[in-house]
């Protein structure tokens, strides 16, 4: 029996929806850190006694830097599930790009923005 080398249509449909449910609660995480890194919500050290006025621009500035570093990594998660639906446009989605097999729809659906299958990932380490 030969072996599949790209998924049909339907399976590439399954995993459209996969990846756009995906997106849609990635860029909902991503505008909730951006909030936070604007302060929108406007809790800030204004009101408080000065006496802890230091330690929470401590806290706060700590708790940016983390947001932020969160929202660089939320934006680059988004960027790759975006990657993953151009890859299904292009009809070349679910292939390792290293040994040009099929990635098995367990990773997928798992990884859907996976572009190596297993074998080759643990070949890279």
């Amino acid at each position: 029996m030969d072996e599949k080398t790209k998924y049909s249509e339907g399976e590439l449909n399954e995993f459209r929806a996969i990846i756009n449910d995906k997106l849609g609660t990635a860029k909902k995480d991503y505008d909730l850190l951006k909030a936070t890194l604007m302060n929108s919500d406007g809790n800030d050290v204004t009101d408080t006694s000065p006496t802890f006025k230091v330690l929470e621009e401590g806290a706060a500035t700590l708790s940016k830097e983390e947001a932020g570093r969160l929202a660089q990594r939320q934006m680059k998660f988004i960027q790759s599930l975006q990657g993953a639906l151009v890859r299904i446009e292009n009809k070349t989605y679910g292939v390792c790009r290293e040994t040009g097999k099929l990635i098995p729809k367990e990773r997928l659906r798992a990884v859907p923005h996976a572009t190596l299958s297993i074998e080759a990932k643990n070949n890279q380490k």
